[in-house]
This record gives structure tokens, sequence and C-alpha cells, in this order.
């Protein structure tokens, strides 16, 4: 067995009971649900194999969350159209239980989950030793008026696996972080402006979005991945008002290393901070991130996600000099040093510390790629592409409505892949189920081009 399997996999379960109130909501075709039970589109779009009363139930629950949800979900990329690309598809968009790699939605169906929590679980769900370290530490009082130990202990264990981390503060999540990060880089430097590539979230610094003041946005510039002449240009152009370059290293692909020793070089030449955003890579390409692989070291980084396997838990890592510019300004949470979530950090932690948990990962991402790449190749579909990297991978559709209608096919089939980014291996990813993974993307690719051939 190439990698190894840490706990069963999770098993169906009943949803709980819910109050049946489709005889008075109204479906997202605004269709009366009274008569589910005779007549469903959603009963004939799983073929049968569950009863229409059970998605009427998980129609209702996407119907009620968006009665007191502004967008549907509190996360954006749980929202209907970010899982499907369509608001009008059928699938699953709330889950009751989670377990290994599977997870059970409202209706009481199980499907192998390929988007792991967009990242932030690589041990599994509910793995057995970060649950009991959790539970210890709610037995002995989460929080206090007082910091706990572990706030010191897991900041000391980080140190040795993060090149850059001479110094931690914890905070509670990845957005939050890097806007801890780039104030204390603008403290540090007393400068201003960012350039910056990749995602970092939604707090205004590094957001175009509605809401955000035109001052704020003009202190921020953007620059495409991979390209050296934009950040150059960029950098320089600031000048002496140049704060931070901010990285996302690994976009998609692995980076040229001229790209990094460039962005590098433009930071201490020019005196700013490079800042590495390692949400995705920390705990996933190594323990330390990208920055652990490469020859670069930045002055601050971030890491969350797999931190904590899915506990809310980010750090804010790097030099003492830098980081010590905190004291110099404000960053603080009422949760940050909570003890439930450092101490499932120190959970994972004592994997890492034992086992190569990260090539582990990358052996089961190499075989979900080449599972999914093998019922591609069996049923012949073209204009789609497997891309990025073993332990980030993702499926790349030509056209958006295919890769709709895909994700509902491979539901039927029991597997939940991530329309537009990344899939993530897990450590319960094991052979058998990948194998079904193979079988579901297979029956899905299939399906789509019989459909696609009956319409032409």
């Amino acid at each position: 067995m190439p990698f190894r399997r840490f706990f069963d996999r999770g098993t169906k379960r009943d949803a709980p009971a819910v109050e049946d109130e489709s005889s008075t909501d109204e479906s997202p075709a605004d269709e009366d649900l009274s008569d589910v039970e005779e007549e469903s589109t959603v009963e004939d779009e799983y073929d049968g194999e569950e009863e229409a009363p059970e998605d009427a139930v998980e129609i209702n629950w996407r119907e009620r969350a968006l009665a007191v949800l502004p967008t549907g979900a509190s996360t954006g990329s749980k929202r209907v159209e970010a899982l499907y690309g369509d608001e009008a598809a059928v699938g699953p968009t709330h889950y009751v239980s989670a377990s290994g790699c599977h997870v059970v939605d409202s209706t009481g169906r199980s499907f192998i989950d390929c988007t792991m929590a967009l990242g932030a679980v690589a041990l599994g769900y509910g793995e057995p030793r970060v649950q009991q370290a959790a539970m210890e530490a709610i037995g002995s009082g989460n929080v206090a008026g007082l910091s706990d130990v572990r706030e010191v202990e897991i900041a000391e264990r980080l140190r040795e696996h993060i090149p850059c981390a001479e110094m931690v503060q914890f905070l509670k999540s990845g957005a939050e972080g890097m806007s801890a990060a780039v104030r204390i880089a603008r403290t540090f430097t007393s400068r201003d402006v960012v350039v910056g590539s990749g995602y970092f979230g939604w707090h205004d610094w590094a957001s175009d979005s509605a809401g955000v003041p035109a001052a704020v946005r003009d202190l921020y510039h953007p620059i495409p991945f991979g390209d050296v002449t934009a950040l150059e240009t960029a950098a320089r152009r600031a000048g002496d008002r140049l704060a931070a370059i901010v990285l996302e290293p690994v976009v998609e692909q692995m980076p040229s290393e001229n790209w990094i020793q460039t962005a590098r070089g433009l930071a201490s030449s020019l005196g700013a901070v490079l800042i590495f955003d390692e949400m995705k890579t920390g705990f996933r390409l190594r323990a330390g991130g990208y920055q652990a692989l490469a020859n670069v070291t930045p002055d601050l980084a971030v890491f969350g996600k797999a931190l904590a396997n899915g506990f809310p838990l980010a750090a804010v890592v790097g030099h003492r000099d830098v980081m010590e510019a905190a004291r110099r300004t404000w960053i603080s949470s009422t949760l940050a040093g909570e003890s439930v979530a450092l101490a499932a950090a120190g959970a994972v932690l004592d994997y890492h510390d034992s086992d190569d948990i990260c090539g582990m990962l990358a052996t089961a991402g190499q075989s979900m790629r080449q599972a999914v790449g093998a019922a591609m190749e069996a049923s012949g579909i073209t204009g789609v592409r497997i891309e990025g990297i073993d332990p980030m991978w993702f499926l790349r559709f030509d056209d958006p409505r295919r890769e709709t209608r895909f994700l509902e096919l491979a539901l039927r089939h029991g597997v939940l892949f991530k329309r537009g980014a990344y899939n993530y291996a897990s450590l319960a990813h094991d052979e058998e189920t990948i194998t079904e993974i193979e079988r579901a993307a297979s029956a899905a690719f299939v399906e789509l081009l019989e459909e696609e051939q009956e319409t032409t």
C-alpha cells in the first residue's frame, strides 16, 4: 500500500429529523414541492438511487439558507454557484457528518470528498488523535483570562519546521493572518504600498470588492503569477513606499526559481518585507511550506488550513526583527490563543514529527490524478485536463456548462469534486477509495458524452 490508512472510512448515517416545509417553501424553479413523492425531477436526476423526499429535504436546506444567510453560505466557496457553477444545479449544499474522506449530506447520502474542506483537512475528517487532543482541551476549559500554555508550546514547535519562524503570532483565519502580516510589514518599514500575486482573502488591503475605499485599493498593486517583468516594474515604481511583496508561492504549479529569487532580491534591495502566503502549501507540500523546499526564505509567512487539520487556526511567523514590529501596532483577537485549535495543531505536528506525511499526501494525490486520468482516457472525453501538482490538483474544463453537468453526474456516483479549483489529497484517500473515485469519474464522463450525443 503506497500510503497509510489511519482510520476507518465514514459510514452512512441517518439525517436528523427536519420538519417537512415543502408544502410552503418554493424550490429554485419556483415549483411547489408538496407532491414531491409522486413527481420529482430531483428523483429522476439521481436515477432513483435515493427517494425524492430526501432530496426535498436538501432543497429545503438550500432555501432555508438563502432566507437567513445573505449569500446562502458563510464561506464563499460553499455557495451553490461556487460549488457547481449554476445556482440551479442538483447537488448537496449541507452536510451532517464527516469522517475520513467521506461526508454525509442532509439526506443521508454519503460521498467521497475530494475537496477536503478547501484544503483545511489533510489527515482526514475526524482524525482520532486530533479529535482526542481537541476533546482534552475542551475538558480543561478552552479559553480563560490568561494565555494557554499551548500557545507557547506550539510556537516553539513551529520554529522547528518553518525556516523563517523565529517568532510566532496566532490568529484564527488565513485572511486575518495575512492582514496581520501586512500590518506588521507596514509598521516595520513605515511604508504603505504592497505588491502582491495570489489570493489572500477578503480583507480590504488586497481586495477590489464593493465596499473597499478607493484610497485603500490604491495601496495594493496586483501582478500576475510568474510575471517577473510585472513584479520588477511594480516594485520599482513603488520605490521607497514599498512596504511588502506578498506572494502565494505556488499557484496551480510550482514557481520558477527566477520568479522567487527576483521577489527576494527586490524586497531586500528596496528595503521591503517579503511575505509568503503558505496557507495551502504549509503542512501539505512540506510541513514548513514552500520555503522549506526552496532556497528562498521570506521575512514573514502565514500558515493555516492543514496546520490544525480543519480547526480554526492561523500562524503569522517570521524573522525576529520584523515580528517585533507587532509590539508597535495593535493585532489582537479574543480567541486567537484558545486551546482547542492549538491542541489540534499539536497533534498534527506529532504526525509530521513521526512520519513523512507530506510524502504520503503526494503519493495519494498522484494516485487520485492517475485514477481520474484513466477515467478520462477510457471514456474518450476531450476538452478536460488535469493540472496542478500531486497534493493539490484540479480538473479544468473548456466549457463551464460541461463542468457543472460532470459534477452533478459524479455526485450521482458518490464523489464530490471541486469546481474550478483544487482537489486535495488526504491520508484518508486509500486505495479502495481511489478505485471508487475512478469508477465514479468514468461513469460521469461516459454519461456526459452520451447526453451530449443525444442532443446533437
